[in-house]
Order: structure tokens, then C-alpha cells, then sequence
């Protein structure tokens, strides 16, 4: 789920915000930029920072996070994404029950994973963002390890040097054995075909959980298993409109 953060779009959103970046250094979209390999630190914070600070520091809890926690409401609930953004935990959605399994922009690590500690990146990066000019910043604002003193990176999988969300994964693991045989609604949010991370095991769980129902929403491309497909339902639409009109349902 995306919330208009599309990381694969050379679209006008991706002009206005990496324009310079497309011309400079011929980037056709977020996830390129993501995954360069940068000629400076300079450089490559100032596109992480400007990332940073325009999707998760300018975020406003939108109106599919409002419409998810009224479908949630007060039942047993966990929450598996590959978005990296925070944007379930920054609407509200309890940090515990959310298993980032990709990494997440808001926090760094250690480039050469020389200890395991996570730092936050909120606030460096709205100072990074502010100082930027021509493409980079302050040599001065290069975040660095205060162990190694090396180079710091994003914490999202990159190379083998990603520290793995460990603690997450496990409270995944223990909430699916909690609920193993009873009733289990899988809600799939803008996922396609090819996800072998989170699409595929799901699917795989629905198949062999004898009481769990898959509900999928995905503009354009609706993929359910042929051995799940009596107990899954699958909608082709936008899905802040079929969120509202879900929602919609149980308010009433």
C-alpha cells in the first residue's frame, strides 16, 4: 500500500521533487534513487533527505489510514509492509504490531554493520533537506558511525550488511501461532503478482489455515491462487475508494 508514493512512477510527482536528480544524473524514478550507488555522501544524502522529509516528515494521516483503523476497530490485528515509509505507525497504528520487512526511511544504520544499533533519521534529515544546494550537502551533515566512524546508510535492505528486523519478525511469527485454526482475516493492500515476500506467504497461509478468509485490493491486477480462490475475494479499483466504501460499511 502506497498512499500515491509510487517508487516505480517517472510521473510529475517524481518531477517536482527529484527533477534535478532525473536530469543530473538520469534517474527515471524514487527506487532507482534508492538503490544508486552515489559518487559522494553528499550526494546521496541529499536525495535520501529530500525523500525523507517530503513523505515522512510533511506525511498527514490520510483518509485510507482513517478508513483501515475504522475497518481494524478493536479487533486482534498485525500488519506486514515493504513500504519502508512508517506510515501505519505515524496514523497510529501500534509500532509493535508492524513488521517493516524491507527496513524503514526512518532510521539508519551503520553502513558496514560494524554494531546492530538503529539511529533515528527524522530530524537529520529535515537539516540535511533545509541545507542542500545544487544537489547536496554540507560536507559537515554527512551522517557518519560514532562507532567506526565509516559511512551510515538507510535501514532498508541494500546488501548484506542489513540488520534484520528481528524483534518484528517474531512477534509476526508468534501472532500467526496465536491465531493458528481460528477464524483469520488476511487483508491484501496494493500488492502484485510478483511479491515474493509478502503476497506469496500469505497466500500460502490462507491455504493451509482451514478458518482464514484473503481479501485483496489492487488497482489493475487482482492475483489470487486457484486452491484459495472459494474463501478469497479480490477488487480491481483504486483502493482509497474501495477502503471508503468498506469502511463505510461498518460504521453503519
Amino acid at each position: 500500500m502506497a498512499e500515491g508514493l509510487h517508487l516505480f512512477a517517472d510521473n510529475g510527482a517524481f518531477e517536482e521533487l527529484f527533477g534535478d536528480f532525473k536530469r543530473k544524473y538520469g534517474l527515471r524514478c524514487i527506487l532507482q534513487g534508492m538503490g544508486a550507488r552515489w559518487p559522494s555522501e553528499e550526494e546521496k544524502w541529499a536525495f535520501w533527505s529530500r525523500l525523507i522529509r517530503h513523505y515522512c516528515g510533511m506525511y498527514k494521516k490520510s483518509a485510507v489510514m482513517c478508513d483501515l483503523q475504522t475497518i481494524v476497530g478493536e479487533k486482534d490485528y498485525f500488519i506486514i509492509t515493504s513500504n519502508g515509509e512508517c506510515h501505519f505507525e505515524m496514523s497510529g497504528f501500534a509500532p509493535d504490531k508492524i513488521y517493516e520487512i524491507e527496513g524503514e526511511w526512518l532510521n539508519m544504520q551503520c553502513a558496514l554493520r560494524c554494531h546492530d544499533t538503529l539511529y533515528p533519521t527524522l530530524e537529520p534529515a529535515a537539516k540535511m533537506a533545509a541545507a542542500q544546494e545544487n544537489g547536496r550537502i554540507p560536507a559537515d551533515l554527512v551522517p557518519r558511525c560514532p562507532v567506526c566512524k565509516g559511512p551510515m546508510q538507510i535501514h532498508m535492505i541494500m546488501d548484506k550488511y542489513f540488520i534484520p528486523k528481528t524483534e518484528s519478525r517474531m512477534r509476526y511469527e508468534n501472532f500467526l501461532k496465536q491465531y493458528r485454526g481460528k477464524k483469520l482475516a488476511v487483508l491484501e493492500l496494493g500488492i502484485g503478482w510478483r511479491n515474493q515476500l509478502i503476497k506469496e506467504p500469505l497466500m500460502r497461509l490462507v491455504d493451509r489455515e482451514p478458518n482464514a478468509f484473503y481479501m485483496t485490493i489492487n488497482l489493475g491486477e487482482v492475483y489470487i491462487l486457484d486452491n484459495i480462490r472459494e474463501k478469497s475475494l479480490g477488487f480491481d479499483g483504486p483502493l482509497e475508494e474501495i477502503l471508503s466504501e468498506l469502511s463505510a460499511e461498518y460504521r453503519r
